[in-house]
This record gives structure tokens, sequence and C-alpha cells, in this order.
């Protein structure tokens, strides 16, 4: 196994992912002024989104 496919290295990485999309959620739950489910959907895409952008740019910063 490489480092980059140990069990550890993905479980860390989807944790991160996870982390960076739950508080980016909040953030767009908050901000807007009514819940519908169309807005979930479309927070959680967006959150997902930029999730993987923090994810990214987060790596590029630090060189790993």
């Amino acid at each position: 196994m490489t480092r980059r496919t140990a069990p550890r290295t993905v479980l860390l990485a989807l944790g991160e992912l996870l982390a960076y999309w739950a508080a980016l959620t909040v953030l767009w739950l908050v901000l807007i002024t009514s819940v519908h489910p169309l807005e979930w959907a479309l927070g959680g895409c967006a959150a997902a989104a930029g999730a993987l952008l923090a994810r990214a740019g987060r790596r590029a910063v630090t060189c790993r």
C-alpha cells in the first residue's frame, strides 16, 4: 500500500471534506431567509463544491 491509498489517509481526507461541507452548509442556512427543501439541496451542492475547493487550496498551500 502506498501512502496515498492507506486507509488512514483516505479517512482523514473524507473527514476533512465532511467538516468543510458541514461548516459551509450551516453558514449557507444561517445566511438565507427561508429554508425550503430546494434551499437545502442547493446549499448542500454549493457546500460540496466549496469543500472540494477548500481542501484543494489547503493542500496547495501546505504542499502535501
